[in-house]
């Protein structure tokens, strides 16, 4: 890393807005990562959301040696709400969204900036990898860009995905760039919730964007299986993913977008609280068994829905299934063991 960078003449092409939260063992790396980007005309905000490790102390260093980088603090609440922290002091002409744990490639922000800049896009989408720290070994995540469902166009509109739009991309933002003037003129923040505080923001913006585009490369690693992450701990907050869909749907009313991806939501509404099912075990998951039947289904516009309105035909005997297994077999033993 370079020690000292000097003063942006002009507004930055890309503010970069990372929330940190007890991330010391990776922070330096993330830091490290970002600063020594090849496009060197960029801000970079840390939020640190109250930690009580050392990642403040790295913030501080790094802040003295860059003048690109600036650190706000808060009490803890969520990464939602440091995001949006970040986001209201941004000034760059694009936004990027990037996690304290992982890393990305030296050239990701100047590959991804001037793509977008050449197709004047709102959004623009790349690839990413999981990195497994149990054995330091890259995975495949065919799954963040699906081609099948994506227009044959080198820019499209959310609108323009005829079929499944949720499952075109993943509903997280730091494989995106996004055009900080069309997020703040559409005013899309994130939800400020423990968990899955990030499909809101994303989605919206995807379908309600008029050019989106993608960048077939590989530019960011995202790190997995690590024991302190909010991914790890999700039963602390099992039920954030119904209140993000909750606020998905009412967003995308507010757009006048809902008629137009009612059947994609519920498809995707379905699938993800599946996952979200499965994700977890024991009382917990329990719980949320109980719940997505007597209060989340129906909430979600998925009760009398027929076989037609399912994109797939297990999604719907998977629906099937969890309404009428009667409560009394819901035990400890069927749920801990069964996958849905």
């Amino acid at each position: 890393m370079s020690e000292i960078k000097a003063k942006l003449d002009e507004s930055p092409k890309v503010t970069v807005v990372v929330p940190v939260y007890n991330a010391e063992k990776y922070l330096r790396e993330c830091i490290e990562s970002i600063a020594d980007q090849t496009l060197e005309e960029i801000e970079m905000i840390f939020v640190d959301d109250g930690s009580t490790d050392k990642s403040l102390d790295i913030l501080k260093e790094y802040e003295k040696k860059d003048s690109r980088i600036s650190v706000i603090t808060q009490e803890h609440a969520n990464a939602g709400v440091a995001r949006n922290r970040g986001l209201s002091v941004a000034t760059g002409e694009y936004l990027s969204f990037l996690d304290a744990d992982d890393f990305f490639e030296p050239n990701m922000l100047e590959k991804a900036y001037d793509k977008a800049k050449n197709e004047k896009a709102e959004i623009i989408v790349y690839r990413s990898d999981a990195f497994d720290v149990d054995n330091a070994s890259y995975r495949e995540m065919s799954f963040s860009i699906w081609e099948k469902y994506i227009p044959d166009s080198s820019v499209f509109a959310g609108i323009d995905i005829k079929y499944d739009f949720f499952s075109a991309f993943v509903g997280w933002t730091w494989d995106k760039l996004f055009m900080r003037d069309y997020i703040e003129k559409k005013g899309f923040l994130f939800q400020e919730q423990r968990t899955t505080n990030d499909l809101l923001f994303t989605y919206l913006s995807l379908a309600a964007a008029k050019k989106i585009t993608i960048l077939e490369e590989i530019l960011v690693h995202h790190r997995i299986h690590i024991s302190t992450s909010l991914e790890a701990t999700r039963e602390k907050s099992y039920i954030c993913f119904y209140h993000a869909l909750l606020a998905l749907r009412e967003g995308l009313k507010e757009q006048g977008l809902y008629k137009r991806f009612k059947q994609d939501f519920i498809n995707y509404s379905l699938r993800f609280s599946i996952e979200n099912l499965n994700a977890l075990s024991g009382n917990t998951k329990i719980m949320l068994y109980k719940t997505l039947k007597h209060e989340c289904f129906k909430e979600l516009g998925l009760a009398g829905q027929t076989r037609k309105m399912y994109y797939r035909r297990k999604d719907f005997y998977k629906y099937k299934f969890i309404m009428f297994l009667p409560d009394s077999k819901v035990t400890f033993f069927l749920v801990k063991k069964l996958r849905i």
